[in-house]
């Protein structure tokens, strides 16, 4: 575990002043308020009080709301956009960035499916997995799923806990990290599915699941509940972490969080997007694009990159994600696309390999994942597949 002032000092290093962005997919259409007000994650400057903040927000006409703690001395702060660079010149904030929208990853319309009698999910098997089990199941690894939630009583899923961290009109339960949604326990499923003669079965079936709440009912959030629910991750022993999520909003503070989490010896798994066409222009979503987070593309059951798998420099790997039966809210199952499928893949693998080789990192990891992988597409790496099918069999070695 990290203290909280060593990862105050980190995030201090590592932040720099930087451009407002704007961005707004999905359920959370912007990141604007009502009355006009913007979002931002602001990053005061050691010593200023809270009672300061809000004495110096309210003077712009704005409000500041709940902290984030593992930014430092920061805040989520609604304020209208004009006054930003006045807040900005103060000289009382070190940064101000858009606390931008970040949506779940999956294509659209989920095929509900029946509980069938075990069957072992055709990603699964492509990738070998079953084949590590009779050594290492993932067995005491701790694996959080950032996401919508997981649906608590689900037969096939055995949840060790979790807290929610989306707010609603200003207040947030953190006890209500059930799953209302329906992605975030496909994810889990993939994950960590139990090998108990009903249903699916996931990756990595002994690992230990752990629901993170920062996306709603419609599988939308923002930038500063995703980093609260990495900071409760680096809080409670998580060595896996998985994002089916994303944003074409780069966000320095986002940044800071994955990297803070590496530092803890968590490896964290992304999905790399699902805005991939033919043309070699990098449309790898946020936090996949970070170098402290291990960006995931999508293939079929050809071993064929999935049309809208997000393509660019940062993609390291590829695994399953079109049509992936797995878990699904209200105890059932369904089947997605995505590179949200693709991505718990690899977060499963990751808990087998850490299983077998606890001590280490997450570049470790990522260097087994990617010597590993069956070349696909172009010879070599390539902007498509990364480096190839991931093999969690041969990652996973001793």
């Amino acid at each position: 575990m990290v203290q909280k002032s060593l990862r105050m000092l980190l995030s201090f290093s590592l932040v720099v002043v930087l451009a407002l962005g704007f961005v707004g997919q999905g359920a959370l259409a912007s990141n604007s308020s009502a009355g006009g007000q913007g979002r931002y994650i602001v990053i005061f400057n050691t010593g200023v009080t809270e009672a300061a903040k809000g004495a110096l927000v309210t003077q712009f006409g704005g409000v500041v709301e709940e902290p984030i703690a593992l930014l430092g001395n920061a805040n989520v702060v609604l304020l209208p956009p004009p006054a930003v660079q006045a807040l900005l010149q103060t000289g009382k904030v070190l940064r101000a960035e858009e606390d931008a929208v970040v949506n779940a990853i999956a294509k659209p319309a989920p095929a509900l499916a029946q509980q069938p009698v075990e069957t072992i999910p055709w990603g699964v098997e492509r990738i070998n997995a079953n084949v590590v089990w009779p050594s290492y199941n993932g067995s005491g690894v701790n694996v959080a799923i950032i996401d919508t939630g997981i649906d608590k009583d689900h037969p096939d899923l055995t949840v060790a806990g979790g807290q929610n961290f989306v707010t609603i009109r200003g207040k947030v339960d953190p006890n209500k990290w059930d799953d209302d949604n329906g992605h975030g326990t496909h994810v889990a499923g993939i994950v960590a599915a139990q090998d108990n003669n009903i249903g699916v079965v996931g990756v990595a079936p002994g690992a230990s699941l752990y629901a993170v709440k920062v996306l709603d009912r419609r599988g939308s959030g923002y930038v500063s509940w995703i980093i609260n629910g990495i900071d409760w991750a680096i809080d409670n022993g998580i060595r896996v972490i998985n994002m089916s999520l994303g944003t074409t909003s780069d966000s320095q503070s986002l940044h800071v969080a994955c990297d803070l989490a590496k530092e803890a010896g968590i490896v964290i798994v992304a999905a790399a997007g699902n805005s991939g066409d033919t043309d070699q222009d990098d449309d790898v979503n946020y936090p996949a694009r970070y170098s402290s987070v291990i960006a995931v593309a999508a293939t079929d059951k050809n071993d064929v990159r999935a049309y809208w798998s997000s393509d660019g420099a940062e993609v390291a790997v590829a695994a399953p994600g079109v049509n992936i039966n797995s878990t699904y809210k209200g105890g059932g199952y369904a089947v997605l696309s995505g590179t949200s499928m693709a991505s718990p893949h690899v977060a499963g693998t990751a808990a087998l390999i850490l299983a077998a080789n606890p001590s280490l990192s997450l570049d470790d990891v990522k260097a087994r994942l990617v010597a590993t992988a069956h070349d696909l597409g172009a010879t070599g790496w390539d902007t498509y597949y990364g480096a190839g099918l991931i093999d969690a069999y041969a990652a996973a070695a001793p």
